[in-house]
């Protein structure tokens, strides 16, 4: 199986360890299904993790193990063009999950 894993829903499952998001993620790592990613998501996640108000909620070094993470374990792959998203820069989730033939979007919208 493929996933997209929409950026709020990482970001969610590092600051709350017990709820969907976080199982989400733990099924990933346990092997559950191909997580899906690409240059700009990684991008986002690391502008998000630095905000100040999303910084004092995470301990920098889960954070900073969790992008590592995605950066060697999920599969890389370039987003088609899109805009069909009502949230423009929501777009690129749209392309990534059209490109990589993904089965499955979670977000939290």
């Amino acid at each position: 199986m493929r996933v997209v894993l929409d950026t709020n829903i990482i970001v969610s499952a590092l600051i709350v360890m017990a709820g969907k998001p976080a199982a989400a993620v733990d099924l990933w790592l346990d092997g559950r299904f191909t997580l899906l990613t690409c240059s700009a998501q990684v991008d986002e996640l690391r502008s998000i993790l630095r905000k100040p108000r999303v910084a004092e909620l995470i301990k920098p070094y889960k954070a900073g193990r969790l992008v590592n993470q995605i950066r060697r374990l999920a599969e890389e792959v370039e987003p088609a063009r899109v805009e069909r998203s009502p949230d423009p820069t929501d777009d690129f989730l749209l392309g990534l999950s059209e490109s990589g033939r993904a089965d499955y979007l979670v977000t939290g919208d």
